[in-house]
C-alpha cells in the first residue's frame, strides 16, 4: 500500500502539457459516458420498445434491469482491462476500451424492436448493454491514473477531479442531445424513431475520442517502471491474493466508493427516474431540470478535489457521506410538494392504505408477463395504485378493501373494483401527471443542486485517493475494481432496486432506504479504516 516517502524524487515529466492531459482524458471518458448513459435517460422509451410484452410497470423495471446489466459486469471489465492496463500500459489499454463502447452504442441505436423480432430484441439489447459495462469496467481506472500519474505532488486532486467530472458531463452531454432531438422532432416522432439518433452520433464520437487520445503519450511513471522492467508479470494475483493490497482493496469499497456510487446514483438518475415515473412530471421537463441543475452543481467536483489537496480527501469524502445520509429524505419529500403539489396535498389530506393479508397479495413485478393480478381484491388494488403512480400504506386487516381517507372502497364485484378505485382516488384529488403549471422549478432545480452538495464531496476527491491507496504496479487493477463493484453493483443497480421496493410497498419514499443504509455503512466503515493519502507520492516504488 505504501506510496513512496517524502524525500522520493519525482517521476520524469511528460512531454504533453497538462492541460493537454486532463483535457484529452477527460474529453474521451465524457464520451464514453455519454454512450452509458443514453440508455439510462431513455429507459421509458426503451420498455416500450424492447420490453412491450409485459405490464408497464413490469416493463419499466425489465428496462432498468437491463440497464443495470450493464453496470454488473463493470467489475470484469475492470479486471480484464485492470491487468492489461498494468501490463501494456494505461494508454492503449484506454483505446480499446472506447472502441468497444462505441461500437456497441452504435449498434442499439440500429436494433429492431420487439414488435419486429420479439424476444431476440430485448436479448440483443441486453448483451450489448454486456459489451459496454466490460468496455467502462476498463476506462475509469485508465484515465484516473494516466492523469494522475501526469499530475504533481499537491495538485493530484484538483487535476484528477476533471476525470470525476465526466460522469456528469456525459450525462449533461447525452441529456442536451436528447432534450434538443425531442424539441425539435416532436415527443410522438421522438418516441417513435427518433431515440435512435443519439445512439447513432456515438459513430462520430468514436472517431473524435480516438483521435484526441492517439495524441498522447504512455505515462511516466508506468514508462519508468517499463524501462526499469518492474512491471508486474501478475497484477491480478499480487492486487487481489496478498492480502496486504487486498485488504485496502476492501477499505476502498466499503470505507469510500460503495457510498459514494449509491449518492450518485441517487443524485442523478434515481432523481430523474422520481420525478418522470413517480411524481408524473413530463419527460422533457424532467430532463431540463436535472441538467440546469447539473450546470450549477458540476464546478463543484472541481472545488472539493482541489480542497482535497490542502485539508486532506478522508474529511472531504465522510462529511459528504453524513450529510447524504441526512438529506436522502428530506430532499426526496421536498421534490414532492414543489414537482407535483396536488400528489402531495392529496397524500396529506386523504392517505391511501390498503387493507389485506400479505399472504393473500401478490408482489406486484411480473417478469413474463403471465400474472394479470386480478385474482384477489388485494391484488387488483395493488396492482391499480402501482399502475397510476398513487402511493399507498399497507395494513393486514381486511380482504383488499382500500381507504382514501375516510372512505372506503369495498371488494365487492372484482370485475369493477379497479375501475371504482380509480374514481375514488380522482375524486380525493390525486392527479394523473404534474400539473406544468404548479411545477415549481426554480425550487426543484434549488433542491437538486442541495443534494448534488454531498455528492460531489464524495466524488470530487475519490479518484487521487484511490490512486494514492496502491502501489503503481498494480494500480490500475487494484482501483479499477473496488470503483467497479461500487459504481457498477451498489450505485448500478440501485434505480432498479429502489423501484422494485416502491412497489412492493406503495411507499414512494421506500427505495431510499437502499443509499441511505449503504452510505451509513460506509461512513462507519471510513471512519474507522480508511486511511488518508493527500500527502504521498505515487512514483514507482517496490511494492
Amino acid at each position: 500500500m505504501a506510496e513512496g516517502a517524502a524525500g522520493q524524487k519525482p517521476a520524469a515529466k511528460s512531454q504533453d502539457s497538462e492541460v493537454k492531459i486532463i483535457a484529452a482524458s477527460s474529453l474521451g471518458t465524457v464520451f464514453e459516458w455519454y454512450d452509458f448513459y443514453l440508455y439510462g435517460l431513455l429507459a421509458s422509451i426503451i420498455s416500450s420498445q424492447f420490453f412491450s410484452g409485459v405490464n408497464e410497470t413490469t416493463a419499466f423495471i425489465l428496462a432498468l434491469a437491463a440497464f443495470a446489466a450493464g453496470f454488473a459486469v463493470r467489475p470484469f471489465g475492470a479486471l480484464v482491462f485492470g491487468r492489461v492496463g498494468d501490463i501494456v500500459g494505461r494508454k492503449n489499454t484506454f483505446l480499446v476500451t472506447m472502441g468497444l463502447m462505441g461500437l456497441a452504442t452504435f449498434c442499439v441505436g440500429l436494433l429492431p424492436s420487439y414488435a419486429s423480432i420479439g424476444v431476440a430484441a430485448p436479448l440483443i439489447l441486453v448483451t450489448l448493454r454486456l459489451i459496454q459495462g466490460l468496455a467502462l469496467g476498463g476506462e475509469y481506472g485508465g484515465a484516473a491514473t494516466y492523469v494522475a500519474e501526469h499530475a504533481p505532488d499537491g495538485r493530484r486532486g484538483l487535476f484528477t477531479s476533471f476525470i470525476q467530472t465526466t460522469a456528469t458531463l456525459g450525462l449533461f452531454a447525452a441529456l442536451l442531445v436528447v432534450i434538443g432531438l425531442r424539441s425539435a422532432m416532436g415527443p410522438e416522432a421522438f418516441a417513435d424513431w427518433g431515440w435512435r439518433i443519439p445512439f447513432l452520433l456515438s459513430a462520430i464520437l468514436l472517431g473524435v475520442s480516438l483521435w484526441i487520445r492517439l495524441q498522447l503519450s504512455e505515462s511516466p511513471v508506468f514508462q519508468k517502471m517499463k524501462d526499469e522492467g518492474a512491471t508486474s508479470k501478475a497484477p491480478l494475483s499480487e492486487a487481489f491474493g496478498q492480502w496486504r493490497n487486498l485488504r485496502w482493496v476492501l477499505v476502498a469499497l466499503l470505507g469510500a466508493v460503495a457510498g459514494q456510487a449509491v449518492l450518485w446514483y441517487t443524485g442523478q438518475f434515481y432523481a430523474l427516474f422520481y420525478l418522470e415515473r413517480i411524481l408524473k412530471v413530463e419527460s422533457g421537463t424532467a430532463n431540463v431540470l436535472i441538467a440546469l441543475a447539473l450546470i450549477v452543481g458540476t464546478p463543484m467536483y472541481v472545488l472539493f478535489g482541489w480542497l482535497s489537496d490542502k485539508v486532506g480527501r478522508k474529511k472531504i469524502v465522510m462529511t459528504g457521506l453524513a450529510l447524504g445520509v441526512l438529506l436522502c429524505f428530506p430532499v426526496f419529500a421536498a421534490l414532492t410538494s414543489a414537482a407535483n403539489p396536488a400528489l402531495a396535498e392529496a397524500q396529506e389530506r386523504a392517505p391511501v392504505v390498503v387493507h389485506a393479508d400479505p399472504a393473500t397479495c401478490s408482489v406486484q413485478f411480473d417478469p413474463i408477463g403471465n400474472n394479470t393480478f386480478d385474482k384477489s381484491g388485494c391484488d387488483i388494488a395493488k396492482s391499480t395504485l402501482a399502475k397510476a403512480g398513487i402511493p399507498y400504506a399497507n395494513a393486514p386487516d381486511g380482504n383488499g378493501e382500500v381507504t382514501i381517507g375516510q372512505r372506503t372502497v369495498e371488494v365487492g364485484d372484482l370485475a369493477t373494483y379497479s375501475g371504482r378505485i380509480t374514481a375514488a382516488v380522482a375524486e380525493a384529488g390525486y392527479p394523473e401527471q404534474a400539473d406544468p403549471e404548479r411545477v415549481n422549478k426554480p425550487l426543484i432545480v434549488a433542491i437538486l443542486v442541495v443534494f448534488l452538495l454531498p455528492v460531489t464531496m464524495t466524488y470530487g476527491p475519490l479518484a487521487a485517493l484511490l490512486v494514492e491507496m496502491f502501489p503503481s504496479r498494480i494500480r490500475y487493477s487494484a482501483m479499477s475494481l473496488p470503483y467497479h463493484i461500487g459504481n457498477g453493483w451498489f450505485g448500478g443497480f440501485l434505480p432498479t432496486i429502489a423501484f422494485a421496493m416502491v412497489a412492493a410497498t406503495g411507499n414512494i419514499y421506500a427505495g431510499l432506504w437502499y443509499p441511505v443504509l449503504i452510505a451509513a455503512m460506509t461512513l462507519i466503515v471510513g471512519l474507522l479504516f480508511l486511511p488518508e493519502t493527500f500527502r504521498r507520492h505515487i512514483e514507482h516504488e517496490e511494492s
